[in-house]
């Protein structure tokens, strides 16, 4: 079997995950446990020979390092692109016919068979691609031996790895297109099933707000639209379970989630 070199660049945790403020633990050891649940996954592919996290950030360093796992610096250059075309240059160095593969950092539900699954479809193409669940941005960038990475990671990134030539891998692989900005997706990833570092915060118990989007009398369930745009779902149990009575379009909700990520009760914000 192809043992792939991935790649999971990991930027300064101060500035990660911007959106998802908010979410009950704080944005950096949400980042932090992504991370570390995307490296675990990674390192129990049977597909991955080594895993190497890009990275600058001592905290990252450090916590990688007390798993096993390898590490490497950006070097120059001072963004994502940069820190991986670095690190592919060094993996490359050391052995000119890797199979390089580059994964974000940001899938805490992530599981070895999707990302084996991937690797396998890769292997028929130079370079190839898997874009995530809203199909513009990329979560996977693979390069056989006689082909250069060739990074183009940052907003409308699938479009431009196809531009680039990179083949777009069409398979399901949920835990594997499921990246993480916002709590809407992190609601997902809760229902794929959370690594451990992150299930380890607690997040999936938190409250979200938003405000009343349908609500239907008869069945008493509907859905609320989140402070992000999305629309989460609550079905007859969950209107039961919050003691109100009706609900009216427009009200302002406090949505409590289980651990799967559905809702399992609304309440009003000052209750």
């Amino acid at each position: 079997m192809t043992a792939w070199t991935v790649l999971i660049p990991v930027k300064g945790l101060a500035a990660a995950k911007s959106r998802l403020r908010g979410a009950r633990a704080p944005r950096e050891r949400l980042a932090l446990a992504f991370a570390l649940d995307t490296t675990r996954a990674a390192a129990r592919c049977r597909a991955a020979g080594r895993v190497i996290v890009v990275s600058n950030d001592a905290a990252v360093r450090e916590a990688v390092a007390a798993t096993g796992a390898e590490t490497i610096g950006e070097g120059p250059g001072g963004d994502l692109n940069a820190a991986l075309r670095h690190a592919s240059a060094a993996v490359r160095a050391g052995d000119p016919r890797a199979h390089l593969a580059a994964l974000t950092a940001d899938l805490p539900a992530l599981r070895p068979a999707d990302l084996a699954g991937a690797l396998a479809e890769a292997l028929r193409h130079p370079r190839a691609f898997v874009p995530d669940a809203p199909g513009t941005g990329t979560v996977l960038l693979t390069a056989l031996p006689d082909a250069g990475l060739a990074p183009g990671f940052g907003p409308g990134s699938a479009a431009a790895h196809r531009a680039s030539g990179a083949a777009e891998l069409r398979g399901a692989w949920p835990s594997l297109r499921r990246d993480v900005d916002t709590p809407a997706d992190l609601a997902e990833a809760g229902r794929l099933g959370l690594g451990p570092h992150t299930a380890a915060l607690g997040v999936m118990s938190q409250d979200m707000q938003g405000t009343v989007a349908t609500f239907d009398d008869q069945t008493r369930s509907g859905t609320v639209l989140l402070d992000d745009g999305t629309e989460l779902a609550y079905d007859t149990a969950a209107f039961d379970a919050s003691d109100l009575r009706l609900l009216r379009l427009g009200q302002r909700v406090r949505l409590e989630t289980g651990a799967d990520g559905t809702v399992t009760g609304l309440a009003l914000p000052t209750m």
